[in-house]
């Protein structure tokens, strides 16, 4: 992967929020290892996707800006100069002839993720815990809702079936532990972190925990009322359509909407949309002639009645 996240997206560095999003998506749409067996395009989406996973976040990216952490969102090692740490007052060994331990050193130098391992045979071992790596995952928008099991490929050949939680978030974390970097010594390998992406559906539109789908009805339906089918994430429902429907009027499916925080669930709202026959034949249209002398009405003045 590229050192340099601004060019694995084709940016700058002075790109807006929205225009890395945009140029993360443009690749996607392109590059993602469903769409194509190129091994170049994949190689060129797994590193747009860590970098987007790296700059999307304001205050991740103003680090890695600022020197603080690599591009794949590791800590930079502190570099201190021995020549400092000698002649710094903190120094135990400062004048003294006795250079026998410098474990303080090396923890200071290191930080806490590293530490020495006892002696033996006269030989000390450093330890540290191996380096997480990140990755974006693509979600279709029914996976990320009823919850689902998707299969990966690590960058070293790894294949895992990787479980989606019902109810996953856009930009939701998942931690793989164990499967990031391989760790030093005895110490550990760091965790492999998944930011999640939810694909938008047409079908489908979120507010907070609710749903919103829209359900075309016919003339006929929406006149006279009716039982017809309708999507939820759980599966097809039978859904009573009122008399007198009209488009845009809203349906409540109460608890089908997105797994919430305690297991609630929010609500599935049905949105109406009354469709016109393909063709108007002359019996419909003498029907409605006849209807309208004795039945007309302005559903733009019954709208207005209701005020603003």
């Amino acid at each position: 992967m590229t050192d340099d996240p601004y060019a694995a997206l084709g940016v700058s560095r002075t790109a807006s929020d929205a225009e890395i999003k945009k140029a993360y998506r443009k690749i996607a749409r392109t590059d993602h290892p469903d769409l194509t067996d190129d091994p170049a395009a994949q190689e060129r989406f797994k590193a747009a996707s860590a970098a987007y996973d790296l700059l999307k976040e304001p205050e991740q990216r103003a680090r890695f800006d600022r020197g603080e952490i690599d591009a794949q969102g590791q800590e930079r090692p502190q570099r201190r100069y021995y020549r400092d740490f000698s002649e710094s007052p903190d120094n135990p060994y400062r004048g003294q002839a006795d250079f026998g331990d410098f474990s303080d050193v090396f923890a200071d130098l290191f930080g806490q993720g590293g530490r020495s391992a006892g002696r033996q045979g006269g030989t000390r071992s450093f330890d540290m815990r191996g380096q997480d790596f990140r990755y974006t995952l693509e979600v279709d928008f029914l996976t990320a809702a009823r919850g689902g099991t998707t299969r990966i490929t690590l960058p070293d050949g790894q294949v895992l079936d990787v479980n989606i939680p019902a109810g996953t978030r856009d930009g939701q974390t998942i931690r793989l532990r164990g499967k990031g970097g391989p760790g030093m010594g005895e110490a550990p390998p760091g965790d492999a972190l998944l930011a999640l992406s939810v694909r938008e559906d047409a079908d489908w539109r979120t507010d907070g925990d609710d749903v919103i789908t829209v359900l075309p009805i016919s003339l006929d339906e929406a006149i006279l009322g009716a039982r017809v089918e309708a999507q939820t994430i759980d599966g097809p429902v039978m859904l009573t359509v009122p008399r007198g429907a009209s488009s845009g009027q809203k349906l409540r499916l109460r608890g089908r909407g997105l797994q919430a925080a305690g297991g609630k669930r929010g609500d599935q709202h049905v949105e109406l949309r009354v469709v016109m026959p393909p063709s108007i034949d002359d019996e419909l249209a003498r029907f409605v002639e006849n209807w309208r002398k004795d039945h007309a009405y302005d559903p733009r003045a019954v709208r207005g009645k209701g005020g603003r």
